[in-house]
């Protein structure tokens, strides 16, 4: 595992770090399996809702799609430390989605941008991670990043970006963690073969959710789950809507001190 320090001083100045083969071959071929039925699904919905197009090689909200998905967010305790160092306290997830980068097709993540919708600057409000799995090259489009762009508001030209930007480059297994004011682009595949990613967002605890994973994976279910599963889900900072549920003791409550604004 890479030095705190280190981490600390990478994502100051660069703005992300590459976790190098954090997870085996093993793990990496089962979540390969859940990812294909999960695609099946997200597209079904997809294209129900006449919403195929843009969507093309994209899933979302994995949680609950594949047994994988949930024990990836227990394999990120060795990760905690390093998180809520970036979030400077705690931290929880925002959005667990999956991009599947096809030979010479390009999605909305083929445009350059960052997955924040305004400018942070210094506060910690959101952060990117990305699960390779499969190795990620130059020839099948890595994700390019621009180094250093997180400390600056304004979007980089197009001729900028790709000049000075430089590929994500891992084996199958590492873990890319960036800084979300970092600027991005997912790059072209020019090979014959699929370039597959899962891409877990986190937030600071009283960030909105981008999906309800308490109600979706089961109130009673959460209950049953590590204690740094549930934070990571969220079931730490949900909102009371009862008075019964706001008059609780510390260890009861939906929300938990050191999550909310009002802790």
């Amino acid at each position: 595992m890479m030095d705190l320090k280190h981490f600390e001083k990478e994502m100051q100045v660069k703005g992300w770090v590459i976790f190098p083969a954090l997870f085996d071959k093993t793990f990496v071929a089962r979540m390969l399996a859940d990812m294909d039925k999960a695609y099946e699904n997200c597209r079904r919905i997809q294209v129900k809702n006449g919403v195929d197009k843009e969507t093309e090689g994209t899933l979302h909200h994995l949680v609950g799609q594949g047994d994988t998905f949930m024990e990836y967010i227990d394999k990120l305790e060795p990760l905690m430390p390093y998180m809520e160092s970036y979030f400077q306290g705690k931290f929880i997830l925002n959005s667990f989605g999956g991009n599947i980068n096809a030979p010479r097709r390009k999605s909305y993540a083929s445009n350059i941008h960052r997955d924040i919708r305004s400018f942070s600057g210094d506060m910690p409000l959101l952060l990117n991670t990305l699960f390779m799995l499969d190795d990620f090259t130059k020839d099948n489009g890595a994700t390019w990043m621009l180094s250093g762009s997180h400390k600056k508001g304004e979007k980089p030209t197009e001729d900028y970006f790709w000049k000075n930007g430089e590929q994500a480059i891992g084996s199958a297994g590492s873990v890319l963690m960036f800084n979300s004011n970092v600027w991005h682009a997912a790059g072209e595949n020019v090979t014959d073969k699929v370039r597959r990613s899962v891409t877990p967002m986190f937030c600071k605890p009283f960030m909105k959710q981008g999906f309800d994973y308490p109600r979706a994976v089961g109130y009673k279910e959460g209950e049953k789950l590590p204690e740094h599963v549930r934070q990571i889900l969220g079931y730490n900072a949900r909102v009371p809507a009862t008075l019964d549920e706001w008059y609780q003791p510390p260890e009861k409550r939906m929300y938990r001190p050191g999550r909310l604004c009002a802790a």
